[in-house]
């Protein structure tokens, strides 16, 4: 009898939230996403030593001041993790936009093709790469910017209606709205425990597809942050899940049956005008735990970002 795992690969791509190779290589995904946190974890696993010397060793005698060689740091660190990460998998490897840059329309374009063009010197396909930026109002207008000069994005961080119309209406190739972090607000604001189907982040996800099937938009929709391998199958039938190594485990090691969860029957109707800047962030501001959880997130991200320089700034000899 197959596992779990490869049962619900028949309904959904399943694309690893990790940095760790090992895990990849075990678990065979389809895409990989990355971000600061999942390479501050990485950076302390004995097998990517030796792909972080050589990386960093690169720039230790630039002449750029410190704060710029170490900013540098991240953003070829985290191309060289995902360089080796793009060729395990078949598909695409996101990689993240600095947060503090999460509202910053020209910076995060700025940042975008920087990382574009370190891949492309690494000898992989822009097509092999989506960007990741947060789902901001300056994030998905430059995500809108990248999409039309055919590089294509990851908005993640999403959890309002909001940011998904703002996401559709933009035409980005890929939504992450989240799961996990959404049933932690309100677990903690009710104090209330979940059925998988009454679950807050799994309705929402469900809500996001059916808004994106409704609307008969191109934007692939990818479940994410996950808590329990129950939430991750509540979902299954959307199109992608990304799902950490733990739950990956959990899934590959069971047994049993997977139902489809979601579907996509087509029920097209005349999507709603795009929203403006105003009523996005009007609507947004209304749904109090998306409000809170964006802002939480881009501030843990950035906290990540800032020790992952400190310790390449050690690794560098720069501090």
């Amino acid at each position: 009898m197959s596992s779990r795992l490869e049962a619900l690969k028949a309904l959904s791509l399943v694309v690893a939230d990790t940095g760790d190779l090992d895990a990849i290589k075990r678990y065979q995904p389809h895409d990989a996403t990355t971000n600061p946190s999942l390479i501050l974890k990485a950076f302390d696993l004995p097998g990517h030593q030796g792909l972080i010397d050589r990386t960093l060793a690169q720039l230790k005698n630039g002449t750029q001041e410190s704060q710029a060689r170490i900013e540098r740091g991240v953003d070829h660190l985290a191309v060289a993790i995902g360089s080796e990460i793009a060729g395990l998998i078949p598909g695409r490897v996101s990689t993240e936009v600095a947060a503090r840059l999460s509202f910053d329309t020209q910076a995060s374009i700025r940042k975008a093709h920087e990382l574009i063009e370190l891949y492309d010197r690494a000898g992989v396909d822009s097509d092999r790469v989506l960007i990741k930026l947060a789902s901001t109002w300056e994030g998905i207008r430059a995500a809108e910017r990248l999409q039309q000069e055919g590089i294509q994005c990851n908005l993640t961080l999403l959890f309002s209606r909001a940011q998904a119309q703002a996401c559709f209406d933009a035409g980005v190739y890929l939504i992450s709205p989240f799961v996990g972090r959404v049933t932690d607000w309100y677990r903690k604001e009710t104090g209330q425990q979940f059925t998988p189907d009454d679950d807050p982040g799994v309705r929402f996800v469900r809500d996001v597809c059916n808004v994106a099937d409704g609307g008969n938009y191109a934007t692939v929709v990818m479940g994410a942050s996950f808590r329990t391998v129950d939430q991750v199958l509540a979902l299954a039938g959307c199109h992608r899940l990304t799902i950490s190594p733990a739950l990956l485990e959990e899934l590959g090691s069971s047994h049993g049956p997977v139902n489809r969860r979601i579907e996509f029957p087509g029920r097209h109707t005349q999507p709603p005008a795009p929203l403006g800047e105003s009523e996005f962030r009007w609507n947004h501001n209304q749904d109090a735990m998306a409000n809170d959880k964006l802002a939480e997130g881009i501030r843990r991200f950035a906290e990540d970002q800032a020790s992952l320089e400190k310790l390449i700034a050690k690794r560098m000899n720069l501090r």
